[in-house]
């Protein structure tokens, strides 16, 4: 019931509507890309092309964001156009979401909010990045960020190359053990640190193909359990750029934030900024490589998941 009182808030895309209803493949992408990630046009080229794999691995794709307080599921050309230098776009996670929908307002989905807005619209897989995680000095900031909880809590797959090397990885995977959500190492025993193929942290669980995951996540949902799934996917070899110079870009990174005073919500941009000058660009490139790898495993996740439901 609560599902379809908030379809009145949706606008799905003719195409995205039409294989929902005919439990074909498809995958949901966030925005933040867009709005928060990298500059204009890169952002908007960036956008089109992770849709393109999607389609080439025989999914759909459905872009998702919020225009004058509609939750679009699937952009058309020009809102995308739009989306890409549009101001005074919120970026959206759970706490905000309701607010930018009754205020009419214009907002980005993170992680947490693309699962949301995917789940009222019958998607099942998501691709993204990186999720958010614990990060760095919780013991005295309490920043957790809503993607684990909403990991926990809202059944869609999500497809990502691990958390971004910046965060405390070890404290974000115990989160998701305590939590019940299944991490999944796609072809790896180890888990995935965003711009770099491992860390030196184990994978909970491992499996080799997209049937295999589809397989774990019908068992979870015939045993009535909540929540989604994360699959770790490793950057592919040649975009990677290997964890011990990443570790030396992070620390002077994080000191150069300290002596800047930069706290809170201020932190994520300036270092991921940061980084972007001391690689010479190489983490943006890492990024988007890491994106359209994680879109090809969603399609034909979303794929394997639709056949098994014919």
């Amino acid at each position: 019931m609560k599902h379809d009182m908030a379809r009145g808030f949706l606008d799905i895309a003719p195409e995205v509507q039409s294989v929902l209803n005919g439990g074909g493949a498809v995958v949901a992408l966030e925005s933040t890309i867009i709005t928060h990630g990298m500059p204009h046009p890169q952002n908007v080229a960036t956008a089109r092309e992770v849709e393109a794999v999607v389609r080439d691995n025989g999914a759909v794709p459905a872009t998702i964001a919020i225009i004058e307080g509609r939750i679009k599921i699937g952009l058309s050309d020009a809102e995308l156009d739009w989306l890409g230098t549009a101001t005074n776009v919120m970026k959206l996670s759970r706490a905000d979401l309701p607010y930018a929908v009754a205020a009419k307002r214009h907002g980005a989905t993170t992680v947490a909010a693309t699962m949301i807005c995917a789940r009222l619209a019958g998607i099942r897989v998501f691709a993204t990045g990186g999720i958010g995680g614990v990060h760095q000095g919780v013991e005295a900031t309490m920043d957790i960020s809503a993607d684990l909880d909403e990991l926990a809590r809202t059944p869609v797959a999500v497809i990502c190359a691990g958390a971004k090397a910046i965060l405390d990885l070890p404290r974000t995977l115990e989160y998701l053990e305590t939590s019940g959500v299944p991490v999944i190492g796609y072809r790896t025993d180890r888990f995935p640190a965003f711009w770099s193929r491992t860390s030196d942290l184990a994978v909970p669980l491992r499996l080799d193909s997209p049937d295999e995951i589809a397989g774990l996540i019908r068992t979870k949902e015939a045993l009535g359990l909540d929540g989604g799934v994360l699959v770790a996917n490793p950057v592919p070899n040649a975009d990677e750029i290997p964890a011990e110079d990443m570790k030396t870009f992070i620390d002077k990174a994080v000191a150069e934030a300290k002596a800047r005073g930069i706290v809170g919500k201020a932190v994520t941009p300036f270092l991921l900024s940061h980084l972007f000058e001391m690689t010479d660009g190489r983490s943006l490139a890492t990024n988007i490589a890491l994106v359209k790898n994680n879109a090809a495993l969603a399609a034909q996740l979303a794929g394997s998941l639709a056949s098994r439901a014919a």
